[in-house]
């Protein structure tokens, strides 16, 4: 056996966290578009996942156009193409970013002295804590967010190396940011493999300026 496999012996690899960080991304985004309120609730469906009751979207057009995205992210992701991940929030009628949900991707990168023993793996009970902190800070920003009381769509924007392949339909796009926003840092969590750092920005309500 090598010394690699040694020490990545009961680690997640970098595969496997290419899975769970994309599982998440693909929870998280259904979460976020069910608390704020971007499509109906009759739109939605309960599943549990991480322990928790989560909301997705059981739309048809908004399912393949995730799925399509993420097939794409989890290979990028596996080959440490991608640094972060975007969903805008947008009005309909002047196409405004009203939010800018942000997801960070870092490598974990762990350097391991002479004669020192690499870190222990981490173990899926503290993962999903982690993962449930994120989730119930998305439940929760209903309570410092401004209300959206117009109709809304949304994007979703990745950040991929210059040579990353890309699907041919997809198409480049300004990065949607915000003027004069708001910012919240949430939780971070992190695999063996990958840490992920989350954030929100909104719009500031100009009657508060």
């Amino acid at each position: 056996m090598s010394v690699q496999a040694q020490l990545t012996k009961g680690k997640i690899t970098l595969k496997g966290s290419a899975r769970i960080v994309t599982e998440f991304f693909m929870y998280g985004i259904n979460s976020i578009l069910f608390q704020r309120g971007i499509y109906p609730i009759e739109e939605f469906e309960v599943t549990k996942k991480y322990g928790l009751d989560i909301w997705v979207s059981n739309d048809q057009q908004v399912t393949q156009y995730l799925d399509k995205i993420m097939a794409s992210v989890e290979e990028w992701l596996a080959a440490s193409k991608i640094n972060k991940l975007v969903l805008a929030v947008n009005s309909r009628e002047s196409r405004e970013t009203l939010e800018r949900w942000q997801f960070d991707v870092q490598l974990v990168e762990e350097e391991v002295a002479a004669g020192e023993k690499p870190k222990p793996p981490k173990s899926e009970k503290t993962l999903q804590m982690e993962i449930q902190a994120i989730f119930r800070q998305i439940a929760a920003s209903v309570s410092f967010l401004p209300i959206i009381e117009e109709k809304c769509t949304f994007n979703i924007l990745v950040y991929a190396d210059s040579d990353a392949e890309v699907p041919t339909t997809w198409t480049d796009s300004d990065p949607l940011h915000i003027k004069n926003a708001e910012q919240v840092r949430l939780r971070s969590f992190s695999t063996d493999a990958h840490r992920v750092e989350a954030m929100v920005a909104y719009r500031r309500d100009p009657d508060l300026c």
